[in-house]
């Protein structure tokens, strides 16, 4: 029996691998929109389940269930060249419904707390899209540790003080 940190390893390890595998090196239309979003192994090593997830319709999200059982044989043998292992897990692909559960589950909270605030008789409250603002770059901060978002800007013109005449 391997030890908790190493099944943790080798399971990153063979997340990593795969995600790499399926976005450079399985020459199949099927293989987008792919994400590898947990990988499980067994405690003595025998066999992995990696789960994916699916950007797209059943009939995509079916496309790439077949694509992993055509694929499987390939992507073990890239996994197998990178984890330096004397027998490498056995990998069973499965698809991971979690994403689409949480936002199920966030839209009946979102219709329980509109109906809670309608029987109240205050104003629902719509989520609204959200907005890429410029408050979501990081602050820039000098050496000093001062920041360079409250220093005035340049001015526009800089004296030039070398003698060449300007074209």
């Amino acid at each position: 029996m391997a030890s908790e940190r190493t099944r943790a390893r080798i399971a990153a390890r063979i997340k990593e691998r795969t995600a790499h595998c399926i976005e450079f090196e399985l020459a199949d239309p099927r293989a987008h929109f792919i994400t590898v979003t947990n990988v499980e192994v067994a405690a003595d090593l025998s066999a992995a389940k990696v789960f994916y997830s699916v950007l797209g319709s059943p009939s995509e999200q079916s496309q790439v269930r077949h694509m992993f059982e055509k694929a499987a044989g390939f992507v073990q043998r890239q996994v197998a060249r990178v984890l330096q292992t004397r027998v490498t897990p056995r990998l069973s692909f499965i698809y991971d419904d979690s994403l689409e559960r949480a936002a199920e589950l966030d839209a009946v909270i979102q219709a329980a707390l509109n109906r809670d605030a309608s029987i109240r008789g205050e104003e629902v409250d719509e989520p609204e899209p959200a907005e890429a603002t410029d408050t979501d770059e990081p602050e820039e901060v000098d050496p000093d540790g001062a920041s360079t978002d409250d220093v005035d800007e340049a001015p526009d013109e800089i004296p030039d003080d070398s003698d060449e005449p300007r074209s």
